[in-house]
């Protein structure tokens, strides 16, 4: 008679385990560290869509606004944060910077 093997043993297990334990050790630290630098550039990204529609307020009105409220009032803008929570400024020179 021929011996059946319809499953797996428990070593066999526990190397599938044990291999896919490393990956997921190799792998979350790149993911998190990846995820920091899309959120910069995310913000680097609405720091200059900000900076645009200053400019285009600018070029509308003659004068830079005088605080990000008026360009989401005026739908230049819909938000003035960026995606990882910091709130944007604005300077006397029209100079949009993230608030860290």
């Amino acid at each position: 008679m021929k011996k059946q093997d319809d499953g797996f043993t428990l070593i066999e297990m526990m190397i599938v385990l044990l291999i896919i334990s490393i990956l997921l050790l190799v792998a979350i630290p790149n993911m998190v560290q990846n995820s920091n630098v899309a959120q910069s550039k995310g913000c680097e990204a609405t720091v200059d869509l900000v900076q645009a529609q200053v400019g285009s307020y600018k070029v509308e009105t003659g004068d830079y606004p005088s605080s990000l409220s008026v360009l989401v009032d005026n739908d230049y803008v819909d938000s003035v944060t960026c995606p990882d929570g910091n709130s944007l400024s604005l300077d006397a020179n029209g100079k949009v910077s993230a608030n860290e």
